[in-house]
């Protein structure tokens, strides 16, 4: 994967400088974009050497529900004249980073037993960025095998208080 992110971080990079001040706002049409284009099919359409770069082009804009800006349609064209649309999702990564690293924030995944909605995870979210010591664009994903309490991950750092990982750290001990 790193060649793929040697690919990416330049047109990650460009992209962002283009977006200037508007960088939060391009990056839903950057997410959407890179939805689009990991579906099998488009990649299958999109490999056929008998399809036109402006077939592609069209295909994948009428399928964007989100308006682009000028040079979200030039970056895009970029993409396709260089056959990069496969390494779209690492760069849409990429840009998020930039786009937190500005905003002084970093994603967050919150995994959790049972649905958490509302003031619990409004609490929950402003412990954790205490605990982060950072803003955190918090995504919350069900996850039935921790049994209860929840798992945390940002970036690299993660935050387990899940029944799951006590029940494995007793059986650790327990076997030592």
């Amino acid at each position: 994967m790193a060649e793929l992110a040697t690919i990416a971080r330049p047109y990650a990079d460009a992209l962002y400088k283009a977006a200037g001040s508007d960088a939060t706002a391009w990056l839903p049409w950057l997410e959407e974009l890179a939805a689009v284009v990991a579906t099998p099919e488009l990649k299958q359409f999109a490999a056929d050497p008998n399809i036109a770069d402006q077939q592609i082009i069209d295909l994948i804009v009428s399928v964007m529900k989100s308006p682009a800006a000028p040079a979200c349609a030039s970056f895009l064209n970029t993409l396709v004249e260089n056959n990069r649309l496969l390494a779209l999702a690492e760069i849409a990564k990429m840009y998020r980073n930039l786009v937190n690293e500005r905003d002084g924030s970093s994603d967050a995944e919150i995994f959790s037993a049972f649905p958490i909605e509302g003031t619990e995870l409004a609490d929950l979210v402003t412990s954790l960025e205490k605990r982060f010591a950072r803003k955190l664009n918090v995504q919350v994903r069900h996850d039935a095998s921790l049994i209860g309490g929840v798992r945390v991950v940002v970036g690299d750092e993660v935050l387990d208080t899940s029944v799951k990982a006590r029940l494995e750290q007793m059986k650790v001990v327990l076997t030592a």
